[in-house]
Parts: structure tokens; C-alpha cells; sequence
């Protein structure tokens, strides 16, 4: 109960390595930290990319870029949750091919 939240995301990361999981879900992993835990908690990410497959839930455009792939969902109310496009995050945020994805990554809502 006394750890911080930095130290949490930590402390879940290395329960799942233990159990030798092979996808590590991240929901917004830096939620709510200050600078320097989140730094800490991308630092692990980059670490244990090699070890395990990583996917991470972000509102977060900075944070995504970092990536090396990226998937855009939906925010339609018809179609919400749906994936709109998956590819590299260089593709994704360079040449979109769908104008939700485009708008979303140029800053244009959300």
C-alpha cells in the first residue's frame, strides 16, 4: 500500500515477466505520474520489448509515436472500439489512409 504509483506499474511488470507472460497489456502506464516515473516506466518498456510482447492503450499521440506499431480505434458512437487502421506508427503518423486516423494524429480532435 506504501508504494507509488510509478513504483506499481513497476512491481505489475515484474509479477507478469515471473510468470513468463508473452503479452504484457499496458492501460495507460503513465497515467497520473510525474516526469520522472514516467520515464522510468518507458525505460522498462524499451527493455522489455525484447522479452515480451508489449501493447499499450494510450490517449497519449507523444507517447504512441515512440512505438513501433499503432492501431486507431473508433471514437464514433456507431462504431466505437472498432479498429480504423493498424500499421507502423511511422506509417500511421506520417501517410494515414483513413481521415479519422489523420485527424486524430494531426491534433485535428481528441
Amino acid at each position: 500500500m506504501g508504494l507509488s504509483g510509478g513504483q506499481q506499474q513497476r512491481l505489475c511488470s515484474a509479477r507478469a515477466l515471473a510468470v513468463k507472460a508473452k503479452i504484457l497489456l499496458m492501460d495507460e502506464p503513465p497515467l497520473a505520474l510525474d516526469p520522472i516515473a514516467t520515464m522510468k516506466i518507458e525505460k522498462l518498456i524499451k527493455t522489455l520489448r525484447s522479452l515480451v510482447t508489449i501493447a499499450i492503450v494510450t490517449h497519449n499521440r507523444q507517447q504512441a509515436v515512440r512505438s513501433d506499431y499503432t492501431a486507431f480505434f473508433s471514437t464514433d458512437e456507431s462504431r466505437i472500439g472498432q479498429m480504423v487502421e493498424f500499421g507502423s506508427t511511422t506509417q500511421i503518423f506520417s501517410e494515414a489512409t483513413h481521415s479519422r486516423t489523420r485527424d486524430y494524429v494531426q491534433g485535428r480532435f481528441g
